[in-house]
């Protein structure tokens, strides 16, 4: 067949892709035969709105990776439509380029072990929302279902419990998880994971070791650029052992046959990965179409939670010292006072007063007070490991303790006492008391307050020359 006269005659940007197949039911070299006048130029042609490919120079029956980065997803699309023949659409948007690409791709002809398909893409910046939902009815409703369980979404945990377990379904996989990845601390953890009765999958939570992180991190490299990666057959396994044969190993020791892995994208970072394990192979373009689309309305529901974790965090935390803020602690007594609250049984209440800042700023000016306030909250962190440590005002901490008992708490108070000693300039006025519950925190807030003036009015007798 005359490849070149039929490509003239089409006028979007197409071009002719051959695949070799093997006897063994695997495939071989993927070439780009030929090309009409506006693929060739889109590839010779430097255009700042086009993709810039790896040459500039296009070669008749070269293969695919001399123009980008090997890519699984464009070969199995490839396979499915020249040697079985499948007509092919997606609109995706591959990482390595800032461009979402609508293609379409019809089966030609063979000759021997050599199958033939045409390319045709649309190239835009901007995505398109009419042809992100132009996908199967079938798909459409997964991706609608979980989009409806999002925005409803009450309890964000919960919710993504239900979505984790519907996309383990839809992909009929042994697992499938939600993880996320934290740069800064260099961490990652199980947001959800959902297994079924036949799972012989080691859980993911056992497998979150030290070392983890940083196999994550390779992860990009061997998705090479594409939106995501499936492993398959034995093709994909292959390329997986070149490629990235630390996490090719650890694949085999868990004893995964197929996996398919997203990562969860959010205003140019990567929140972490979603992937299924053992699915079915046999309706991968359907997993891979809605996992495709999901990730989006995923990754955007972590992010939002995300931010608003960290805006809650920041609304309730003293910035200077690290410990709950006064606003916090007014929340959390009025919660404690409501009729309908849940009671605290064993509550402990500590009135922690800092002596002497007043002496330090006038002194040694503000940044050593700071640095006093700051040395203050350490070491009411290391002793009250557990508790709400709150800066009730500028030199006053309260702590509350729940669970606990008089001496715990006296024990800790004494604790305070001691390694307070260890900096030059710590010392600490306290008060406590102890309750079976918090039934009456209002009168238990005012004993402890009185007694660490108790406390403090000992400490100025002792110090005269400590007086503010």
């Amino acid at each position: 067949m005359d490849y070149q006269s039929f490509v003239d005659m089409i006028d979007i940007s197409t071009c002719i892709i051959s695949v070799e197949s093997k006897e063994d039911g695997t495939y071989g070299e993927i070439r780009i035969v030929t090309g009409n006048a506006a693929y060739i130029s889109s590839i010779e042609h430097s255009d700042p709105d086009a993709p810039q490919l790896l040459t500039s120079k296009f070669v008749p029956n070269s293969l695919y990776q001399n123009y980008f980065p090997q890519d699984l997803n464009f070969e199995d699309f490839c396979f499915r439509c020249a040697v079985l023949k499948q007509p092919m659409h997606t609109y995706v948007h591959p990482e390595r380029f800032d461009f979402w690409f609508n293609l379409f791709m019809m089966p030609l002809g063979s000759e021997g072990n050599l199958h033939y398909c045409t390319y045709s893409q649309q190239v835009t910046r901007n995505a398109d929302s009419e042809q992100m939902s132009n996908t199967s009815a079938s798909t459409a409703t997964e991706v609608l279902n979980t989009c409806i369980k999002l925005r409803d979404a009450s309890n964000f945990q919960h919710t993504m419990d239900e979505i984790i377990s519907d996309i383990r379904k839809m992909c009929d996989a042994q697992s499938c998880v939600i993880l996320l990845t934290d740069h800064e601390t260099r961490s990652c953890s199980a947001l959800c994971e959902s297994r079924n009765e036949y799972s012989t999958l080691p859980s993911m939570k056992g497998m979150l070791n030290e070392g983890f992180y940083d196999l994550t991190l390779s992860w990009k490299e061997t998705i090479g650029g594409s939106n995501g990666i499936i492993i398959k057959n034995k093709n994909d396994w292959d390329y997986l052992k070149a490629k990235n044969p630390a996490w090719y190993d650890s694949l085999m020791k868990a004893h995964v046959e197929s996996i398919v892995l997203f990562p969860l994208n959010y205003n140019d970072e990567t929140l972490g990965y979603i992937w299924a394990s053992n699915f079915d192979t046999d309706n991968t373009v359907k997993i891979k179409e809605t996992i495709e689309l999901t990730v989006f309305f995923v990754a955007s529901e972590i992010g939002n939670h995300r931010l608003l974790s960290r805006l809650k965090t920041l609304s309730s935390m003293d910035m200077l010292t690290g410990v709950l803020n006064r606003n916090e602690m007014n929340n959390r007594i009025d919660e404690l006072r409501k009729k309908d609250s849940d009671q605290i049984t064993g509550l402990g209440i500590v009135f922690a007063d800092l002596n002497g800042l007043k002496r330090v700023n006038d002194n040694n000016g503000h940044e050593a007070g700071d640095l006093l306030l700051k040395n203050a909250a350490i070491v009411l962190q290391n002793v009250f490991v557990g508790d709400q440590i709150f800066r009730a005002g500028g030199d006053e901490f309260m702590i509350l303790l729940s669970y606990t008992n008089e001496e715990a708490i006296k024990d800790k108070c004494n604790k305070v006492k001691k390694l307070s000693k260890k900096y030059s300039n710590v010392s600490f006025a306290l008060g406590y008391v102890y309750q079976s519950d918090s039934s009456n925190i209002t009168d238990a807030l005012k004993i402890a307050d009185q007694r660490m003036y108790e406390d403090k009015a000992k400490y100025y007798l002792d110090h005269p020359e400590y007086m503010r």
